[in-house]
């Protein structure tokens, strides 16, 4: 009888895992701990003022310190600082680089604590069964974030056109259309006049219903057309912004008025500080990266206050073309040496420029605000003005700006008075004015002629280049 043949067994195979656990005891430190012997003796102790000095006294410190610590203050090295001249001891006007090493250090507070990467993962500080799946749902939130990313960066396509000069010309031009649709020109291109791009229905809704971009809660109360003032045009065609570093006057507990109606009397710079002034510019123009600008000429002033106290609101008042008394001669506070009214002005202190930018190319582009509205300057005046006089139009009307001084009291001569100073710069005591009597009158012809050339040029358009 035959026998079955015997089959091949069947193989399985089967993966062996082992979970093999390392130890990562730490090193002991380096060093023993150092503790500080402090007596157990209460909070109270601990809390007062003696056991901080104390224990400053018990540490002593591995630093040598000298009397100074550090920081000289001994300024008899110091070129020139008994002359006035204290460039030695200020900072300098461009600063010099930061070295790298010392970048962290100008790092923001809400920076400090921040790490700039993400630690991966550290096998031997952690059970090695979570590296792999960690690994793969990093790599695929990776995949996830740079597809949004790639998604984000596709833009809509960029109209160039809008960048010609011609049509950011029309642009601007819809901005006064929209505000002036009566007087806008909706004929073709010339070199007088150019059609101002179309306006939008959103841009003609957001005129007719402003909001306020960050706080649409707000509601809009009245509006102002901005307009130049052509009879506050000055000889110069702009104004001067002068900042006192410290108070003039000894008044603390309120404002002085008569700073309001005060004068400033430029004194007359000296031909070594002009070609000083001229090389700075120079040098600025050569290398303006490297050489600031210097500003303007950096003048001395005189400052003039009057003498009676309540003289300010009277000199107002002869300034007030609404006033119907301001050519009252009552209105004077003192009398001259021919016995005719005056406001007298007695010197107050000399300035020197600290400070000075000047922007007389540009200077409509800082410029000062003044909103009037005749029916709200009537019921302040509560009846006062004058009659059939050119009354202010409601408008917010605005004044240029060309330059901006910064004054500090000129130090050299209370020095030189005091024994400390060997000399007295740029200081004509012989000449000073000691008192100034002032009377008010209406323009001449040759100022007349000079404002109404800079009016004429305003209202021409102007240079281009200017604004």
């Amino acid at each position: 009888m035959a026998t079955p043949a015997a089959r091949p067994e069947r193989v399985y195979h089967q993966d062996y895992i082992a979970r093999i656990r390392y130890e990562n005891a730490l090193p002991p430190p380096p060093g023993p701990p150092k503790f500080l012997e402090i007596p157990m003796d209460g909070l109270n102790y601990y809390a007062s003022a003696g056991f901080a000095s104390r224990l400053a006294r018990q540490q002593p410190l591995n630093i040598e310190a000298d009397a100074e610590l550090g920081m000289p203050i001994d300024l008899v090295g110091m070129p020139g600082i008994f002359d006035g001249d204290e460039s030695s001891i200020q900072a300098p006007l461009i600063p010099p680089p930061v070295h790298p090493r010392d970048k962290n250090l100008l790092r923001p507070l809400s920076d400090l604590g921040k790490l700039k990467y993400q630690p991966g993962g550290i096998s031997f500080l952690r059970r090695t069964e979570y590296i792999s799946s960690e690994a793969s749902r990093a790599r695929s939130e990776a995949v996830a974030k740079n597809a949004a990313k790639s998604a984000a960066k596709v833009r809509k396509p960029v109209d160039s056109s809008k960048d010609e000069p011609i049509n950011v010309l029309r642009a601007a031009v819809k901005g006064f259309d929209i505000a002036n649709p009566d007087s806008a020109y909706m004929g073709p291109d010339s070199k007088e006049n150019i059609r101002g791009a179309d306006p939008s229905p959103a841009e003609l809704e957001a005129w007719r219903n402003p909001k306020h971009p960050t706080q649409p809660e707000l509601k809009l109360l009245d509006i102002y057309q901005m307009k130049p003032d052509l009879d506050a045009m000055t000889d110069s065609a702009s104004y001067l912004v002068a900042k006192f570093t410290a108070n003039p006057t000894q008044s603390i507990d309120k404002r002085d008025d008569r700073m309001d109606v005060g004068l400033l009397h430029p004194i007359e710079v000296k031909e070594a500080v002009i070609a000083e002034h001229s090389a700075k510019v120079e040098a600025h123009e050569a290398n303006p990266s490297q050489n600031p600008h210097p500003g303007g000429l950096p003048y001395n002033y005189d400052l003039f206050l009057p003498t009676q106290e309540n003289s300010a609101k009277r000199i107002k008042r002869k300034f007030d073309v609404n006033d119907a008394e301001r050519d009252n001669l009552s209105l004077y506070t003192d009398r001259d040496k021919n016995d005719n009214g005056c406001f007298h002005y007695e010197h107050l202190r000399t300035y020197e420029t600290a400070r000075s930018t000047i922007d007389a190319q540009f200077p409509y582009k800082e410029v000062a605000l003044a909103l009037h509205d005749a029916e709200i300057e009537d019921m302040a005046a509560d009846g006062d003005l004058a009659e059939g006089l050119n009354r202010l139009s409601k408008a917010a009307y605005y004044y240029p700006i060309s330059q901006k001084v910064q004054l500090k009291p000129h130090r050299n001569k209370n020095l030189a008075h005091m024994g400390v100073a060997t000399k007295i710069i740029d200081d004509d005591t012989d000449e000073r004015i000691d008192a100034v009597d002032v009377t008010v009158r209406d323009l001449n012809d040759i100022e007349q002629e000079r404002r109404a050339e800079h009016r004429m040029v305003l209202l021409d358009g102007g240079n281009g280049d200017r604004f």
